[in-house]
């Protein structure tokens, strides 16, 4: 039976009396919320969106020349709002967005959170973002963590201007009350600006586990994932199907996905990260996926279809997929695409549920 169309009771004095109990008791009875509280599917309250980058960007300049970075604000931040849920800054129910800028010569204060937060490079380098007094450089196409309750700040070493974007698990932290915050230092705790960080040294060898950290940890200890890794292994990946050897996900649709070298697992507890490539005049096919996804192209030219509509995308343009809605990227040029989403959430409670057209 439809839920919207489901039978209710005939209104007398009785019912009516019997609502006005339950509004004195703050009850609310099932057979008024049922297709509210349990949809035939996923009706999310957020909405499909694109947000351009090319205003993003011109946004960001703009607020550097008006708002400083200092204690209070801590970060200047522009936080992408939903539609569909604005106005909360999520861009999701369950992930936060934002882009952030950093002037010239400027230090962003050092602070820890409860929240697991990244940081992901689409243009750009010279801030070097200092985890636990690691300092982290910052270059264009690194993903950074920066896992819950690190100590961590952000200094550019330059005479220009910086702009990423973070992506943190902020609404699902703040429904589940679970937040906690803590300032650190004024300033960060270290202004060197080495090009590898400490943990990519220990941890960054094919293969190879120091046998200084066998205990697993929930977050990866990894600061930084670093471009040229990622652009080789999705070109080693497409070379292998021109090879005839099965290495993509689909044809012509090579993806990485970062890894806890700990646990072979998810980067960080709440959010996946992931890389796409898509060759030249390839389209994926259509799914719904529950929970919510974000992506960002990060090179080349394309669109996405969100829900029937086609929206043409550049670099930098960023568009988020809330629950079940149906989707599809196609590529004009080779279409590169950073991905992060509530995943391992979704997997961990066993919400997890994918319908792809043709399967």
């Amino acid at each position: 039976m439809d839920h919207d169309n489901a039978m209710q009771p005939e209104d007398t004095p009785e019912l009516r009396a019997l609502y006005k109990g339950f509004e004195e008791e703050s009850i609310v009875p099932l057979w008024t919320q049922l297709g509210d509280l349990m949809p035939v599917h996923p009706k999310s309250k957020a909405v499909p969106h694109v947000w351009k980058w090319s205003r993003l960007n011109e946004l960001a300049e703009k607020s550097g020349d008006l708002v400083p970075v200092g204690r209070g604000g801590e970060r200047r931040a522009l936080g992408l709002s939903n539609p569909g849920l604005y106005p909360n800054a999520y861009i999701s129910p369950t992930l936060w967005a934002a882009i952030q800028h950093l002037g010239p010569r400027e230090t962003a204060p050092e602070h820890r959170h409860a929240q697991n937060a990244f940081r992901f490079v689409v243009d750009g380098e010279g801030v070097w973002t200092v985890v636990d007094g690691d300092p982290v450089r910052m270059s264009r196409g690194d993903l950074l963590l920066t896992p819950g309750w690190h100590f961590h700040g952000h200094h550019n070493d330059t005479d220009h201007s910086m702009t990423w974007i973070d992506g943190l698990d902020i609404p699902f932290s703040q429904q589940n009350d679970v937040g906690f915050f803590e300032f650190g230092s004024d300033r960060v705790t270290d202004y060197a600006t080495p090009n590898f960080s400490r943990g990519e040294r220990l941890w960054c060898h094919p293969g190879l586990r120091p046998l200084s950290g066998l205990q697993d940890t929930v977050n990866s200890p990894i600061g930084a994932y670093r471009w040229e890794f990622t652009d080789r292994a999705l070109t080693e990946q497409l070379l292998l199907e021109d090879e005839g050897q099965p290495a993509t996900v689909e044809q012509g649709h090579a993806a990485i996905r970062y890894t806890n070298p700990t646990t072979g697992g998810d980067v960080m507890p709440t959010i996946r990260c992931e890389f796409h490539r898509l060759r030249a005049g390839t389209e994926t096919p259509t799914r719904r996926e529950v929970g919510s996804t974000i992506f960002q192209v990060f090179e080349g030219e394309g669109a996405v279809v969100l829900n029937g509509e086609t929206h043409k995308l550049d670099t930098g343009d960023m568009f988020v997929i809330p629950s079940w809605i149906p989707w599809s990227l196609q590529a004009e040029t080779q279409f590169d695409l950073f991905r992060f989403s509530d995943a391992p959430i979704m997997e961990r409670l066993g919400f997890v549920r994918t319908k792809v057209d043709g399967e």
